[in-house]
């Protein structure tokens, strides 16, 4: 994975990109609302409005750094704030940059794969490359451990499953993390050592029930 690259995206504030452009499924205009529906519909957008203007350069960065390509991460950035969008009822008052950059390292792991995926082309279209299909058992097993990952990383908290997912997953390293998070390195080399020892709890407690072989 390639880090530390130099983007010039990095200097785009909100005001480049209008709010009414992003496609999210909500009315920027501002209306005088008349029943308790349309007050929390308001209330809503109001709070969604709030978040780009906080946090979209934020994310724009984020995206960046996870290696998004350029001409990729204003479509990145505008399914970040969709899917803030579709699930804000459920995100916690003062979560909402975390649930951005978790939502966000989600869409920069897609917009890789795709990436990859457009650029795989056959050496030789003659020759034959063997390449058996996982068998049904397989499949089974990697789709069980996907899901006990998940498991796993749903129950650690917040802070320490980004450091963790980052490091471990992203393949981040531990000053690049810091930059991203905007906190200390000494921070996140102590999230992330807490972050392990939960994992590893967690993992044990798995295999304790049998759920982990």
């Amino acid at each position: 994975m390639e880090h530390g690259r130099s983007i010039g995206a990095e200097a785009v504030s909100v005001s480049a990109v209008r709010l009414s452009h992003l496609p999210l499924a909500i009315d920027w205009a501002d209306e005088e609302p008349d029943t308790e529906a349309e007050v929390e519909t308001a209330a809503q957008r109001r709070r969604l409005r709030a978040m780009v203007e906080e946090h979209f350069d934020f994310i724009w960065r984020s995206l960046a750094r996870m290696s998004v390509p350029e001409t990729e991460i204003a479509d990145c950035v505008q399914q970040v704030f969709l899917v803030a969008s579709r699930k804000l009822s459920a995100i916690a008052q003062g979560s909402e940059r975390s649930f951005l950059l978790g939502t966000a390292l989600r869409v920069a792991s897609d917009a890789r794969r795709a990436l990859s995926r457009r650029r795989e082309v056959p050496e030789d279209e003659t020759v034959e490359h063997p390449c058996p299909d996982p068998q049904p058992d397989e499949i089974a097993d990697q789709r069980r451990l996907r899901a006990l990952l998940d498991e796993v990383l749903a129950a650690m908290p917040e802070d320490l499953r980004v450091v963790f997912v980052l490091f471990e997953l992203e393949e981040m390293p531990t000053q690049e993390i810091a930059a991203l998070l905007e906190i200390p390195s000494g921070t996140v080399a102590s999230r992330l050592r807490r972050a392990r020892e939960e994992f590893d709890r967690r993992v044990a407690r798995l295999r304790m029930r049998g759920g982990l072989r």
